[in-house]
C-alpha cells in the first residue's frame, strides 16, 4: 500500500524552483542521476499509480516516460495540486500521508538542476512487480456490471443502477475491496453496495442530524417528477435499504480494512452498482468492476461505513463562502477508522471536530483546501477511540462566486442534489462499534 498512496507525491517536488534550499537540507554532493537515484524514489514511492492502465495521467517507469515532465511538474507544484495531500499537517496522523523524506526531495530537486541526467544503465533498478490491473493484488473475487454503459457525449445522465448476484452459499468477510471503472474519466463516483437476503439485525450506531441555520433562505422549488409505478417503488424501497460496502470517486485508493476488522457480504446477497457518469464532450463506454481479497478469518469487529450529512442546505448565488454544518453522535462505544470529505464543484474545506462526553474537543481532520477531482479517504494512524456519547462535528464552506474556476454557474442557488453541478455535504467516515459483534460470530469464549 506504501506503493500506492505516496504515489503522486514524487510528482510534486521534482520541479521546485529553489533547489538550493533543499540542496542545503542534505542533497548529494555528487549529480545524482535517474538510474541510480531518481528511479529508487519513484519506484517506491510513485509507480503504483504512474504506470500504464492506472490512474495517473503518465507512466514514470523508464526514464524516457519521466523526462518530459518536469516543467509540467514544476507547474502543477507551484497551483498547489501537488502532492495530492490536502489535510493540514496540525490535526490528525495519517498513514496514507503522501510525503517524501528531505533527502528524497533534494535528490530530486538536484536531479532537475542539473538537467536531469540518465545515468549509467547499469544502475537502473529492476521495476517492482505488480498485479496488472489491480493495486490490492489478485483478488479472490471479482464482480463488473452485467453490460457496458453507453455514454453520451453531451447532456445531462441520470444515476444508473445495476444488480449484480454474488451467488454466495455461505457468508464471506472482505479484507480488502478495490472499485475499477472502465473509464474513470467519464466515472464521477461509484457506490457499490449489499442488498442483503435478510436484513440484518445491525441498528446504527450514528445519530446524524443535519444543522440548518435559522436565517438560511428558502429553496426554489423542485420540478416535479412523473409518478414511480409500483414496481419501481418496489425496486426504490429494496435499493433504499442496502448497505453501504465500498465508495468510489476519482483518487481514492483501494479499501484496506485494519487487522481484526472486515466488511460483511451474506450468503445470497446481491451487489448493487451505484454509478455515477459525467458527460464531457467525448461519447465512450463504461463497465466499472469491483475486486475482493476474502479475510482468512471472522474477524472481532464489523466494519461499517456511515454518512454525516447535511441535505437541507441553500446555497444562494455569488455567494463565496456558504457554511454548512452536520453532527453525528454516538450511541455506542467506538472506534473511527477513516475520514473522507466529499462535496462536489463548490466545495471548498471540510473539517471534522469531535466533542467528548466531558466537553473537551478537538480537530481530527482539517482539509483548507479541497479538490473535487482528487477524493482521499484519510486513514488514520491510530483509531479515534470514541466513548458513548461522543459527537462528531462537520462544517463545510462552499464558494458559489464566479472566483471559483470549478463553478459551472455563480448565478444558480444550489443545494443538494446527485448531479456534479449541484453539491453534496458529505463526511464519511468508517468505525466499529465497541458492543456489537459481527452477525454470525460468537464473542471469544462462547461456544
Amino acid at each position: 500500500m506504501r506503493r500506492m498512496l505516496l504515489s503522486s507525491a514524487c510528482l510534486a517536488l521534482v520541479g521546485l524552483s529553489n533547489p538550493g534550499a533543499l540542496l542545503a537540507q542534505g542533497a548529494p554532493a555528487r549529480q545524482p542521476t535517474f538510474t541510480k537515484d531518481v528511479a529508487p524514489i519513484l519506484y517506491k514511492n510513485c509507480i503504483g499509480c504512474h504506470r500504464a492502465g492506472e490512474i495517473g495521467p503518465m507512466s514514470l517507469v523508464t526514464y524516457d516516460e519521466v523526462r518530459p515532465w518536469a516543467r509540467a511538474i514544476r507547474d502543477r507544484v507551484n497551483s498547489g495540486q501537488m502532492p495530492p495531500w490536502f489535510a493540514e499537517g496540525d490535526h490528525g496522523r495519517f498513514t496514507n500521508e503522501r510525503r517524501l523524506t528531505d533527502a528524497e526531495k533534494a535528490t530530486l530537486t538536484a536531479w532537475v538542476a542539473a538537467g536531469a541526467p540518465q545515468g549509467n544503465r547499469k544502475d537502473l533498478p529492476a521495476v517492482p512487480r505488480f498485479t496488472d490491473g489491480w493495486q490490492i493484488g489478485k483478488p479472490d473475487a471479482v464482480f463488473e456490471m452485467p453490460e457496458p454503459f453507453a455514454i453520451p457525449a453531451s447532456g445531462t445522465i441520470e444515476y444508473q443502477y445495476y444488480e449484480v448476484p454474488t451467488n454466495f452459499t455461505e457468508d464471506r468477510w472482505i479484507q480488502a475491496a478495490e472499485v475499477r471503472p472502465g473509464d474513470p474519466k467519464h466515472v464521477h463516483h461509484v457506490i457499490v453496495s449489499v442488498i442483503e437476503p435478510q436484513k440484518a439485525e445491525r441498528p446504527s450506531i450514528l445519530q446524524v442530524k443535519p444543522i440548518v441555520p435559522p436565517n438560511q433562505p428558502p429553496a426554489p422549488p423542485r420540478a416535479a417528477r412523473p409518478p414511480l409505478s409500483d414496481t419501481e417503488r418496489a425496486t426504490a424501497a429494496r435499493r433504499a435499504g442496502a448497505i453501504t460496502l465500498v465508495p468510489w470517486a476519482g483518487g481514492e485508493e483501494p479499501h484496506v480494512y485494519p487487522e481484526g476488522t472486515a466488511k460483511r457480504i451474506p450468503a445470497g446477497s446481491i451487489l448493487l452498482f451505484s454509478q455515477h457518469y459525467t458527460a464531457n464532450g467525448t461519447a465512450s463506454s463504461d463497465r466499472t468492476k469491483i475486486g475482493f481479497i476474502f479475510s482468512k478469518e471472522p474477524p472481532k469487529r464489523e466494519i461499517r461505513t456511515g454518512q454525516i450529512l447535511n441535505t437541507q442546505f441553500v446555497i444562494p448565488p455569488g455567494a463565496g463562502d456558504v457554511q454548512v454544518e452536520a453532527e453525528a453522535t454516538m450511541l455506542d462505544d467506538a472506534k473511527v477508522w477513516t475520514l473522507h470529505p466529499h462535496m462536489h464543484l463548490r466545495g471548498k474545506d471540510m473539517t471534522y471536530t469531535v466533542i467528548y462526553p466531558d466537553g473537551r474537543s478537538e480537530v481530527v481532520l482539517k482539509v483548507p483546501r479541497y479538490y473535487p477531482d482528487w477524493q482521499t479517504d484519510y486513514y488514520l494512524r491510530e483509531p479515534l477511540v470514541l466513548p458513548k456519547g461522543s459527537r462528531i462535528h462537520v462544517t463545510a464552506h462552499f464558494d458559489n462566486s464566479p472566483g471559483n474556476k470549478y463553478n459551472p454557474n455563480p448565478n444558480d442557488t444550489i443545494r443538494w442534489g446527485e448531479q456534479s453541478w449541484e453539491e453534496m455535504m458529505i463526511g464519511w467516515l468508517t468505525y466499529t462499534a465497541d458492543h456489537a459483534e459481527p452477525p454470525g460470530v460468537r464473542p471469544t469464549g462462547q461456544q
